[in-house]
């Protein structure tokens, strides 16, 4: 991270740079959201927090006009919106977001006692440092750093109390953190209702009286939100949604969410399905008239789940909770993309809702390689519960499903729960057979693709709503010296449904040990359309020699290698693997070039 080239307070942004900020702010609006809500000052309600923490991040654009303010990414977004949640503006006050007629506050957890405590005990800057750690995974240093850019004149103590309270915590990751700091995922209640005179009035605001501007992606379906709302009337104008026939799935030659069916014992309670049509109206209304994908019971709530062909929705109504809508992108779904939903989570474990091509269900650990996938009964479609079984920041639970004949012979592949409506179909790219021609993706299922995913899993880029699809990628291999076994170089994307993605070099140890992920960055590295790729990775022999390990897909010709004792600069072996020896304690230097001439360094 090259904070360098990062803008100065007060630094405008031309047009087409600030275009780039918001698509900054856009797709990584919950996190920067959750940033500002930790360190916004502990002494607010969490009201006055929730809604101070979206003007934080809504009002971080930098100004149109002027000149330029140098590299624009998610580093600046981050340090804009530390800017401003430090200055302690009273936000409630400065124009918007404004919300009326109702209390947000995020949804309560046990662990946020414990957390909310400590946390009140320290200063913002210090609170600020904690986020840093906890969402972005810095280090102390780095996050002493980002509070510098952000205008804390002494950073270097915040960051040190900050990291002791994530040490003190266990180290949480985004993940982890308890729902009550997820601050675009809000519960509503009646505000003000003592200073109301007309029940009328209760009727109207009891839904969610916002202004044009307010909550955007909180209520809009961007990736990772969901949102819980009161009930909408009974009665609506919107128009009653679509359905499919039962075996069009079967006639087509695309497959995905458009065709389903609708199942479920409720598809016929027009009372219900009209509530959960008008809930998404006044929230983000659909691009197109919706289609029913299902309307039942499951474990004592209503769900009713429905498309516009860009997004679903998914509406729930619990006797307790009451009525919450959840939406999630679902853009140009396929045979895998739409394969299965996530209708109901609670402490027992995830139901999903199959797609009707699928013939034959199954749940599989992925740190668990050798071990058989369990049959997963899935009675009209609806799975039994499933148990998240996966470690803390992984890809999980996950689902091995198998297509029905008609669709495609002995078609089976692999589906990771991510935390949104869709699990993310998982791949696996094995490395380079001598060919000339690059390996497409396959089905992660082989004996070696559920090593390499066992191996990887917790190494990958991300995990999110936002992910459609998570590919290993296994460019080299590499004989360690001293024959302490072979090294596996790999290449972990995330795609986003947007089309967007991120990718994380890792390093597979020998023996089945958990990845090392080396380095991480967004844009399309290691897709289908970036597919050079070179990494670095410091290792020490089992008698204690030091080596810089260098290795670099099928396409590089030549390999340059700087560190503080040496220069090396020739044509990579045939494994495009290299070992340095005692290669220093200073920095290092790795540069690859392809056979077109394309010159390629390590990710960040």
């Amino acid at each position: 991270m090259d904070l360098k080239t990062l803008p100065r307070p007060g630094v405008a942004a031309p047009g087409g740079q600030l275009a780039s900020a918001e698509a900054v702010l856009v797709r990584h609006y919950r996190r920067l959201v959750c940033l500002a809500y930790v360190t916004l000052p502990a002494d607010r309600g969490r009201h006055a927090r929730v809604v101070a923490a979206h003007a934080v991040v809504q009002r971080a654009l930098p100004v149109v006009g002027g000149r330029t303010a140098g590299e624009d990414g998610y580093p600046a977004a981050r340090v804009r919106v530390l800017r401003g949640a430090l200055r302690r503006r009273r936000w409630a006050s400065a124009g918007f977001p404004r919300v009326w007629g109702v209390r947000l506050f995020t949804p309560p957890d046990d662990a946020d006692a414990e957390l909310d405590a400590r946390l009140a005990e320290l200063p913002p800057p210090a609170r600020a440092a904690f986020a840093l750690q906890a969402l972005d995974g810095l280090d102390r240093a780095e996050a002493a750093e980002v509070l510098a850019w952000a205008g804390v004149e002494t950073p270097a103590e915040p960051a040190r109390a900050g990291a002791e309270l994530l040490r003190s915590l266990g180290g949480p990751s985004w993940s982890d953190l308890p729902p009550g700091y997820d601050a675009c995922t809000v519960h509503l209640q009646p505000g003000d209702l003592l200073r109301r005179r007309r029940l009328a009035v209760l009727a109207s605001a009891v839904a969610v009286a916002v202004t044009a501007s307010v909550l955007p992606v909180l209520l809009s379906p961007q990736p990772g939100t969901g949102s819980s709302a009161a009930a909408p009337p009974a009665a609506s104008t919107a128009a009653a949604p679509v359905r499919r026939a039962d075996d069009l799935w079967r006639r087509t030659a695309k497959l995905g969410l458009a065709v389903w069916p609708a199942r479920g014992d409720l598809r016929d309670d027009t009372a219900l399905i009209g509530r959960a049509t008008t809930a998404w109206q006044q929230t983000a209304p659909p691009a197109a008239v919706p289609q029913l994908l299902y309307a039942g019971r499951l474990d004592g709530a209503a769900v009713v789940l429905l498309t516009d062909g860009r997004s679903l929705a998914r509406y729930t109504d619990a006797p307790a909770a009451g009525p919450a809508l959840a939406l999630s992108p679902a853009g140009d779904s396929d045979v895998t993309a739409g394969a299965a939903v996530v209708l109901h989570r609670d402490d027992r474990g995830t139901r999903y809702l199959l797609a009707p091509w699928i013939a034959a269900a199954a749940t599989r650990r992925l740190d668990r390689p050798d071990q058989a996938e369990r049959p997963l009964p899935f009675p009209g479609g609806v799975t039994d519960p499933v148990p998240d079984t996966a470690a803390r920041g992984c890809p999980g639970p996950v689902l091995q499903l198998r297509s029905d004949p008609v669709v495609a012979e002995q078609h089976a592949f692999l589906m990771a729960d991510l935390g949104g409506l869709t699990p993310a179909h998982l791949t696996y790219t094995p490395p380079p057979d001598g060919s000339a021609q690059a390996r497409p993706p396959r089905e992660a299922v082989s004996a070696q693709a559920l090593r390499r995913w066992a191996a990887g899993a917790c190494a990958v880029p991300e995990v999110g709503p936002e992910v459609r699809q998570l590919n290993l990628w296994e460019f080299a291999d590499q004989k360690l010296p001293q024959n302490a076994g072979e090294l596996a170089w790999a290449c972990l994307r995330a795609d986003h449904w947007d089309g967007s993605g991120s990718a994380a070099a890792a390093v597979l140890p020998p023996n089945g040990g958990r990845a090392e992920r080396l380095a991480h960055a967004d844009g399309r590295a290691c897709s289908r359309y970036e597919q050079d790729t070179v990494a670095q990775y410091r290792w020490r022999a089992p008698n204690g020699t030091p080596y810089l390990l260098v290795a670099a897909s099928r396409r590089v010709s030549r390999l340059i290698v700087t560190t503080p004792s040496r220069r090396l600069d020739q044509p990579a072996p045939p494994t495009r693997t290299l070992a340095v020896e005692n290669p220093g304690t200073g920095p290092t230097t790795v540069e690859a070039v392809t056979t077109s001439g394309t010159r390629l360094r390590p990710l960040n």
